[in-house]
């Protein structure tokens, strides 16, 4: 393992670590969440991967936004965990891919990128100082280099600065240790639980696809996205089991690395340190929860949206339109549904 591999995996802990505060804000505690980036770690080194997995924006803002209650954010996470363990298991995804097909899969992540920047603007409204600094200092920073690690560091540490002269420490630290420990969760079932899971299992497979592909190409590595949705299910679903956070497929800078199964099993390695040694919730104490509205805003508005968007409407627009507006709208699953309807409708009235 060389310097570049150890710089690659610091760089990759150091953009998961908002985005880790971020799933404190919605109740996922951090302790747990250690146990999902071991088995992360495991996953890799048993099938060679070089697709690591961590905290994810998109799934914790869609877990966190489809209910106001822990318990159920929790089920959802645990049972998409466990579906996304099987469909994994049972080398389900590529069926599921072609039957979605890729402008409504593209859609239905346009649709998310929309979620992230209402997200950020709800967000910017709630503290207007802090959410503030955080846009425009992220928009700036995005702007002049493109590089998504530079935009979250330097656009949550000038926010939080703002915050605690203005405000002093944040809230959130003290909400957020009174959850840290293993307690084993009970899982709820009703409606909204069962939207959650549908949901989050449909974002789950567009992210795995997209983001496992990518950062396996970036390596020069083959994707085998079955093995990174059983052990990506897994993790989630063993976190969630004891009160922790998901933890998915992303866009990982440690593909760049000159050993990326090495460096990407060493991010991993270091975050779970991070979250077992109680370093998250401290640093929430410093760290407002929308400092990170900057970061949410560029990926959604300006990353997200019209990557998925551009490559949807290579397919068929209308699809895509209504793909799109109805995830951003409802939820990612609704979308898809939308859109397989839609589909079929054309078809049938020989439209499409």
């Amino acid at each position: 393992m060389s310097f570049s591999d150890i710089l690659a995996a610091s760089a990759v802990v150091l953009n998961g670590l908002p985005q880790a505060l971020l799933a404190l804000t919605y109740g996922f505690a951090a302790l747990p969440t250690t146990l999902a980036f071991i088995v992360g770690a495991v996953g890799a080194i048993v099938f060679k991967s070089v697709m690591p997995i961590s905290f994810q924006a998109e799934t914790i803002v869609m877990a966190g936004s489809l209910s106001d209650k822990r318990e159920e954010r929790l089920s959802m996470v645990l049972l998409t965990g466990i579906v996304m363990t099987i469909i994994g298991a049972v080398g389900l995804l590529n069926p599921t891919i072609d039957f979605i097909g890729a402008t409504i899969l593209n859609g239905m992540m346009a649709g998310v990128g929309i979620i992230l920047a209402k997200v950020a603007i709800d967000m910017t409204k709630a503290n207007p100082l802090v959410g503030g600094v955080s846009v425009l200092s992220a928009l700036l920073i995005y702007v002049f280099t493109n590089d998504l690690v530079y935009t979250i560091v330097v656009s949550v540490v000038l926010s939080s600065i703002a915050g605690m002269m203005k405000h002093g420490q944040a809230q959130i630290g003290s909400q957020a240790l009174q959850y840290e420990k293993f307690s084993l969760t009970k899982p709820v079932w009703n409606k909204r639980v069962l939207r959650g899971v549908l949901a989050l299992t449909t974002l789950t497979i567009g992210g795995n696809i997209a983001y496992g592909s990518i950062t396996a190409s970036i390596a020069n590595s083959g994707a085998n996205i079955d093995q990174l949705t059983l052990y990506s299910g897994i993790a989630s679903a063993v976190s969630a089991a004891f009160g922790g956070g998901p933890v998915e497929a992303i866009i990982s800078g440690t593909a760049a690395a000159p050993n990326p199964m090495a460096s990407g099993i060493l991010m991993m390695v270091i975050m779970a340190a991070v979250l077992a040694l109680g370093l998250l919730p401290k640093m929430a104490k410093y760290v407002p929860a929308q400092s990170i509205a900057g970061f949410l805003l560029v990926l959604g508005a300006i990353v997200v949206f019209p990557t998925n968007m551009s490559a949807a409407f290579e397919g068929n627009p209308i699809i895509a339109g209504v793909t799109a507006v109805v995830t951003a709208s409802v939820d990612p699953f609704t979308g898809m549904l939308a859109g397989v309807v839609l589909r079929t409708l054309l078809i049938m009235t020989g439209g499409f």
